[in-house]
């Protein structure tokens, strides 16, 4: 059965390290699902970067938030705007489901799709105001579960928070 190992990384170089372990260890980018707002437009991120935030471009975004060469390798990026909630750049299979539910015009959003990726409502609550509130969401789907005890481990070892495995429906 097809599980999925989750975690939250509180910061863009956190992500960074805990991705390129991932990769490091083998898994490919069918595997591995990220989430986290789009602030590329936000005078927080302009702040940040000390310069005029770049408009609408979905790289200038994921290049901004650093994440840009770790998640480049990483199947289907993109930005997707979830009505009533905002602009996200999402990766993997992840991306597929939130991308379905955009286009289904399903409500609920990001609880939406994580809840039919099978992960229960009320983590998937949790993990929305985690996300909501610029952290970033990190997954690796897999039916091995060698696999899924050694994305747990290289979770635990970036200290990542929220860790927890559900199963799930397919998002293909």
């Amino acid at each position: 059965m097809e599980k999925a190992v989750f975690c939250v990384a509180k910061t863009r170089e956190q992500a960074e390290l805990i991705i390129d372990r991932l990769r490091s260890s083998g898994f490919s980018n069918n595997d591995i699902s990220v989430l986290f707002p789009d602030k590329s437009t936000t005078k927080d991120f302009a702040h940040e970067q000390h310069t005029k935030a770049p408009e609408g471009a979905t790289a200038g975004g994921v290049a901004g938030m650093g994440l840009g060469a770790v998640l480049g390798w990483l199947a289907e990026i993109g930005t997707i705007a979830i009505p009533g909630v905002g602009p996200f750049i999402a990766a993997g299979p992840i991306a597929a489901a939130l991308t379905g539910a955009a286009i289904g015009g399903a409500t609920g959003g990001i609880i939406g799709a994580l809840v039919g990726m099978g992960i229960p409502e009320y983590e998937a609550k949790r993990y929305e105001g985690k996300i909501k509130s610029g952290n970033i969401l990190i997954s690796v789907h897999t039916t091995d579960s060698h696999q899924r005890s050694k994305a747990k481990e290289i979770f635990e070892q970036a200290n990542a928070e929220d860790i927890a495995v559900s199963g799930e429906a397919s998002v293909t």
